[in-house]
């Protein structure tokens, strides 16, 4: 995954809008030297700023986190209450968790 800057997300935007830096703060409300000192990478706007210029420019600004990978799983932490279980109650969890997995695919499609 390539990171982007705030300032490469800035260009971008305003580039693909064809707004100059003057238009793009004038539709912010800002000045223009905001605009360039960010651009440049001299300053890092807050989220908040970042959001603003970019809708200014007529695009929307998504995050996105994706989970860090553990050691250990916190699943380790039922093969206990698992264990107890009788193979009966064993294959309702796992009909219930395929149902579970299965409503989650239908939903992403």
């Amino acid at each position: 995954m390539r990171m982007t800057t705030p300032a490469q997300l800035i260009i971008d935007a305003r580039a693909r809008s064809g707004l100059s830096q003057r238009a793009l703060a004038r539709r912010a409300c800002t000045a223009q030297s905001v605009v360039a000192r960010i651009e440049n990478g001299t300053t890092s706007p807050s989220w908040r700023t970042l959001d603003h210029l970019v809708r200014s420019a007529g695009f929307e600004l998504r995050g996105a986190i994706v989970p860090k990978l553990q050691g250990r799983s916190h699943m380790l932490q039922d093969v206990a209450r698992i264990l107890r279980l009788t193979p009966e109650q064993r294959l309702i969890e796992l009909r219930n968790a395929a149902r579970l997995v299965a409503g989650a695919v239908r939903k992403q499609s």
